[in-house]
């Protein structure tokens, strides 16, 4: 037997709720959940001994359940005769003290400020079906004696879909009255999800609108939102950002329906923020292996990144993430950064923070009840300590921190906050300067010195590693100098270079070091990155060594002008990305290595040494020259 309306303007019509109680009978229909499911946020928000009305009852048991449990006061209406003569009938002798009226909601012959709670379980999206003014109207007029029925300080506490031009209407509203605007998600779970179509799943949420006494010429308005997992309320700025929180959830609740479906969605991540602040506190992936066969013990499992290693390959690229899951034999694996600039005590409290959330993102099939395995990299969940945060008015926000390795050995970093999983610079700490060592020597100082003197801060850059280069194609660069000459003689001639890009300065640094006969040119765009060097990188200028600020490009292209003048170099080396992730080409940029700059290269580069072996790498232009030259 098919309920269902013709058209959504129905649900608004006398004769179609006439009709739909006449065929369903005494059979209760519950919109959005059952008391069960609801009675959370309803005890909440309403107290025992408060005088209640409930708006477009039906033949819900819902009032018959709060009745049971200690709600007396209790007042139902409907439009339909039908509906209010079949609840009575039900009710009368079990239930004397609560009331079924006929009674139209826009037009109810209530008293002013006769309620303490107006509870309305789906009538308000019953209602307004679409934006037209006709509809407009009459929830114009349902809201207005909602408002006038309800004491100062009474609630209407009203459970909908949230979609968004109920939600728009419903805040709109009351923000404009003065009430205080909360909404409360009351169904998040895969148990308390309501299947509203064969293809999406949407959370039920509790509108709670308070009353207050109008204040005069007050602009004031207060918009909160109390998620289901939270204790607390989050206050809101804007109804907008009040909407945008609510669609968040909503996404979330669809993505969850899709994941339980093995509908085939890619790459899936998604950020999970603090209740309190709003910013981002863990990344989750989700990375399905449909090779592994099933098995009692192989469905689900989470793997904790260690802080400061989600840039790495195996945890920050999506082929990556699939060998990570093949590897560790599971149907679902999900990946979880932790970000930086919170606070995370243990694995166990990091355990029992995320266990809820993410057993809504199971597989379907996974036995009820089963354990679901924490996995990381040796148990722990790693170090990572900012240093110094800025921002540069060429790379915008970035920071510098120290993570500890695979190896439990410590790399400083430099990581611009445009682009979170990559690291820009990256230098191995000295082994003496590990945390431990440091709180040691600083307790023993303390030992040693009188009680008025204040401990020094160590120089930032005087730790670092500068034998050591982290990135491989620093390695790679250094190893191609051997193509240049005989590698015997590298150490004993002089060799000038010409390096594009300085970031941290390792690789200049390392070559300045290692080569004592080498001059370095260093050009770097952003004058914030030579102070990041020098004070975090262990950077120095010397007079072998001259960092020019300027663009590389231009800085090239003003050599090459230079006639005969012009100095000549024996290898550049560019270490040059870009800032801009729309041009498709981020290491060099696309002008880069476009004819005529690479022409503006030729030009400076020396011409007397010998070709290189044949079949190594060079650079090779249309005139048939072949040079060495480096690039990341």
């Amino acid at each position: 037997m098919n309920l269902l309306p013709k058209s959504s303007k129905e649900f608004g019509s006398v004769d179609y709720w006439e009709k739909f109680f006449q065929q369903r009978g005494k059979k209760a229909f519950e919109w959005y959940g059952t008391y069960l499911e609801l009675c959370g946020v309803l005890h909440k928000y309403i107290k025992p001994r408060e005088k209640v009305l409930v708006i477009g009852c039906g033949n819900s048991e819902l009032s018959e359940q709060l009745y049971d449990v200690g709600y007396r006061d209790i007042v139902n209406i409907d439009i339909s005769e039908v509906v209010i003569k079949q609840m009575k009938e039900c009710n009368a002798t079990r239930r004397p003290q609560m009331s079924f009226l006929k009674m139209d909601m826009t037009q109810m012959e209530f008293p002013d400020a006769s309620f303490q709670v107006v509870l309305d379980k789906g009538t308000l999206d019953a209602v307004l079906t679409d934006e037209e003014e006709k509809t407009l109207q009459q929830v114009d007029r349902m809201l207005a004696e909602v408002g006038r029925v309800l004491q100062v300080g009474g609630r209407y506490l009203c459970i909908s879909l949230a979609q968004a031009h109920i939600l728009k209407k419903a805040v709109g509203h009351f923000s404009r009255e003065g009430w205080m605007v909360r909404v409360h998600q009351v169904a998040n779970s895969q148990d308390q999800v309501l299947e509203a179509e064969p293809q999406f799943s949407l959370p039920v949420f509790a509108f709670i609108m308070t009353k207050f006494r109008p204040v005069p010429g007050s602009a004031l308005q207060i918009f909160e939102l109390c998620a289901q997992e939270q204790g607390k309320p989050v206050r809101l700025e804007s109804a907008e950002r009040l909407a945008e929180a609510v669609r968040e959830r909503q996404q979330y609740a669809w993505l969850c329906s899709q994941l339980r479906r093995k509908a085939k969605l890619g790459s899936v991540s998604l950020d999970l923020c603090d209740g309190d602040t709003g910013e981002p506190r863990y990344t989750l992936h989700v990375v399905d292996s449909p090779t592994v066969k099933p098995s009692r013990d192989n469905h689900f499992a989470i793997f904790i990144i260690p802080q400061g290693r989600e840039t790495e390959w195996l945890f920050g690229m999506d082929e990556g993430r699939k060998q990570l899951a093949a590897s560790a034999g599971f149907r679902r694996l999900i990946t979880v950064a932790l970000h930086r600039g919170q606070q995370y005590e243990s694995m166990d409290h990091i355990q029992t923070e995320l266990s809820a959330r993410v057993m809504e993102l199971a597989p379907a099939g996974m036995p009820a009840q089963q354990q679901v395995p924490f996995l990381s990299v040796g148990g722990d969940i790693g170090v990572r300590t900012v240093q110094h945060q800025d921002c540069s008015a060429l790379s915008g926000n970035y920071v510098i921190e120290d993570v500890q390795g695979d190896d439990k050995r410590y790399f400083r970093r430099l990581i611009f906050l445009s682009n979170r999983n990559v690291v820009q610079s990256e230098a191995r700490l000295l082994k003496d300067v590990s945390y431990k060592a440091q709180k040691k020597r600083k307790k023993d100082r303390k030992k040693q010195r009188p009680a008025d003197v204040e401990d020094l801060p160590a120089a930032p850059g005087q730790s670092i590693d500068k034998s050591y280069l982290c990135c491989e194609h620093h390695k790679a660069m250094i190893a191609g100098l051997a193509l240049l000459r005989n590698p015997e003689l590298l150490l004993e001639i002089p060799l000038a270079l010409l390096v594009v890009g300085l970031g941290g300065g390792s690789l200049p640094l390392f070559v300045h070091d290692h080569f004592p006969k080498s001059c370095i040119d260093a050009v770097e765009i952003d004058p914030s990155m030579l102070e990041v060097a020098t004070q975090w990188f262990g950077f120095s200028q010397s007079d072998r060594m001259k960092v020019h600020i300027a663009d590389g490009l231009d800085y090239i292209a003003s050599l090459a002008g230079g006639g005969e003048a012009r100095p000549c170099y024996d290898v550049i080396m560019f270490d040059v990305d870009s800032k801009d992730p729309t041009l498709g080409m981020s290491c060099p940029p696309p002008a880069f290595v476009e004819q005529s700059f690479l022409q503006n290269v030729k030009s400076i580069l020396t011409p007397e040494d010998p070709p290189p072996p044949s079949g190594s790498p060079c650079l090779q232009n249309n005139s048939g020259f072949c040079k060495t030259l480096h690039s990341s």
